[in-house]
């Protein structure tokens, strides 16, 4: 396999951990730094055996690394730079959502216009 054959699966990996809700809310909410999985849990209102499934996947996949502490798991992003992916797609959401809004706002306007 060549490198850039692994390069394209490595990124398909990580967008498949991240390929739902839930997970891509859970390493946002690692954004500044190390939480314990309850707290995660809490602050993202998340049932306790769901969230274990997830926490799985995105260990499985490399995403988060954790460490124990006593009967708490403390979980922390492996490389912090998975944060300015999820800025940019962000980005590249709000760009397509003032396109669409635009088209929307023109196709009004005609429509106006063919009334009078």
């Amino acid at each position: 396999m060549t490198s850039t054959q692994e390069l394209r699966r490595f990124k398909a990996e990580i967008f498949q951990a991240l390929a739902h809700p839930t997970r891509i809310a859970i390493v946002e909410a690692l954004r500044n730094g190390e939480m314990s999985a309850g707290q995660i849990i809490d602050q993202l209102g998340l049932e306790q055996a769901n969230a274990s499934q997830h926490f799985a996947v995105l260990r499985s996949k490399q995403v988060v690394v954790n460490r124990k502490e006593g009967n708490q798991v403390f979980y922390s992003l492996r490389d912090p730079v998975l944060i300015e992916v999820l800025d940019v797609l962000k980005r590249y959401f709000y760009s397509h959502l003032s396109q669409t809004m635009s088209m929307l706002k023109e196709m009004r306007m005609d429509q106006r216009t063919q009334k009078k």
